[in-house]
């Protein structure tokens, strides 16, 4: 058939599968490297390399700056609101609305807003064993790592398109 030679299937092309193979590989290495330094949940650092692994390097690197300081911001705030006040109801509505003003008011962009969110909402409501400030550098360091594993292979394996030729020999 004429122009089916880049496909595996009809509805699957070797771009997908490529993709697929970078995201997997990015995810699992992660999940290995933060196993390695004996993160509690790392799963965390698996899921944030899926999150960078979406996008092009460019894209990839904006994505994990707002979810680097995002976190951080959320974390900082997950741990000084959970250790003086508990899981809280109240004090989390409280709490996402002031980082919802210090992201915009530091000219951060929803993302980072939404990140700092997820953060302060996994340290001040799930149960956990831990200090809350432990609970918040441990998370912190989960993402970071799956962010710096996600640009690392972003970087190494770029994702080549559909339109692209293959590098040269």
């Amino acid at each position: 058939m004429p122009g089916s030679e880049g496909f595996v299937s009809p509805r699957l092309t070797k771009y997908d599968v490529i993709h697929v193979l970078r995201t997997t590989v990015a995810a699992v290495a992660s999940l290995l490297v933060a196993r390695l330094f004996k993160l509690p949940e790392s799963y965390w650092a698996a899921i944030t390399t899926l999150v960078v692994m979406q996008s092009t390097l460019g894209a990839a690197f904006t994505v994990s700056w707002h979810r680097f300081v995002g976190t951080a911001i959320g974390a900082a705030a997950g741990a000084l609101f959970a250790t003086y006040f508990g899981s809280n109801t109240v004090i989390f509505g409280m709490g996402i609305f002031i980082l919802g003003i210090m992201c915009a008011a530091l000219r951060l962009d929803r993302a980072a807003y939404r990140f700092a969110g997820i953060t302060l909402a996994i340290t001040m409501l799930v149960a956990h064993t831990n200090a809350a400030w432990i609970v918040a550098v441990h998370r912190f360091f989960e993402v970071s790592l799956g962010i710096a594993v996600g640009l690392a292979l972003t970087a190494i394996w770029p994702e080549a398109s559909e339109g692209s030729s293959p590098p040269a020999s």
